[in-house]
């Protein structure tokens, strides 16, 4: 299983967007995720814990949650939180582009038969709308984690390694073993 770090940078890009800080406290937090969801059954999924349990929360009957819980919860509520400000903020990054800064093992394979072993790169490069757009619409479409990686690969492979088409034409960048990644809309 591939771990979604790419769509978990990018959802974390657009909630910096948000202008308000969280609610304080547990109760509240869930009341404004109960609202958001839609319904305690839809939050309860979401947390995995029973419904019961979030209307507890949301009736003030449990102020306190678990560890577990307490993250859940702000995980949840983040990506819920403002949701305008955070369309407004892919929406803006597809009209002018992101910026990815990533440490991967990036290698590559020339046509000539030369190639050069994998290794930890710290990349950080400027991915204009065009290529913004379609990594920011595949995101938002859902695709697979696995999908999203080979969308950076050939963003980065492009802009990076065979600057923009103007050189390395040929070029295939392996892009794997990603250790952190970053965006800014």
């Amino acid at each position: 299983m591939v771990v979604d770090i790419i769509g978990d940078a990018i959802d974390r890009a657009a909630q910096q967007e948000a202008r308000r800080p969280l609610p304080q406290g547990a109760p509240a937090r869930m009341r404004h995720l109960v609202a958001a969801l839609g319904g305690t059954r839809a939050a309860a999924e979401a947390l995995g814990i029973s419904q019961r349990t979030v209307q507890r929360y949301v009736r003030d009957q449990i102020r306190r949650p678990t560890p577990a819980v307490a993250a859940a919860l702000e995980t949840e509520l983040r990506r819920h939180w403002q949701p305008g400000l955070q369309r407004r903020a892919i929406n803006r990054a597809k009209q002018n582009g992101l910026t990815i800064e990533a440490r991967a093992s990036f290698g590559y394979d020339a046509p000539g038969g030369s190639t050069d072993e994998a290794r930890m790169r710290l990349i950080t490069q400027y991915i204009p709308p065009s290529d913004a757009a379609r990594l920011l619409d595949a995101h938002q479409r859902g695709v697979s984690a696995a999908e999203m990686q080979k969308k950076v690969a050939e963003a980065l492979a492009f802009h990076y390694f065979r600057d923009g088409g103007r050189r390395a034409h040929g070029l295939a960048v392996e892009f794997s073993h990603i250790d952190y990644m970053d965006v800014e809309l």
